[in-house]
């Protein structure tokens, strides 16, 4: 069984027919990580690895880039770690949702892979992100929008949302179908309503 080309279908069964340019092949050699290579850092089998992501008991890879390889958070395995081990992740993963539901959901979403908004993907950032970007969406509609104490809130906000998310590429905004939330709530912020620009003191 070609387990390589079965992850390269289902791939491009959840992202869609994308090509990755040169510039995308640069970035995710430079954020991610070749599942082959991290399957032999860590003593794996990378095949077995491939057949966990098509049971859906670990995610699909990040990226392919465009030589094929299969590129995949260099943490892949750390949650599963964390759980005690694959066969428990999938219970674990959910039971950090106080809605089995919105954590059913999660999961999906995890094991499609597409979490590469967040430099590392755990449920605790996964949650922080949804709050940060909802706060930093409502924010223009808040009743003191404009204000200095506001404008201070405002980019702790972004600043916390910087941290946690990468750089993205141009390949996201095709599979996702335009902006990503670093475009529309860390970039668009912050070009929308600068940094207040401290007076020089007095002498």
């Amino acid at each position: 069984m070609d387990w390589r080309r079965r992850v390269a279908e289902r791939f491009r069964e959840v992202n869609g027919e994308h090509p990755m340019t040169a510039a995308d092949d640069a970035y995710v050699s430079g954020q991610f990580v070749a599942l082959d290579a991290l399957c032999a850092a860590s003593g794996r089998d990378p095949d077995a690895v491939r057949r966990l992501m098509l049971d859906r008991r670990l995610p699909l890879p990040g990226y392919l880039r465009s030589d094929g390889a299969e590129m995949v958070p260099a943490d892949l395995f750390a949650l599963a770690e964390r759980a005690g081990g694959v066969d428990a992740l999938p219970g674990w993963f959910v039971a950090q949702w106080a809605d089995p539901a919105r954590g059913a959901e999660e999961w999906d979403t995890y094991l499609s892979g597409q979490y590469v908004c967040l430099r590392s993907v755990t449920p605790e950032s996964i949650r922080r992100k949804d709050e940060l970007t909802a706060a930093i969406g409502a924010a223009p509609a808040e009743p003191d929008a404009g204000s200095a104490a506001w404008l201070d809130r405002l980019h702790a906000l972004v600043d916390e949302l910087d941290a946690l998310e990468p750089a993205f590429t141009g390949y996201d905004r095709l599979r996702f179908g335009g902006p990503t939330s670093r475009d529309t709530c860390v970039d668009g912020m912050r070009a929308r309503y600068p940094r207040r620009v401290s007076a020089p003191a007095g002498r």
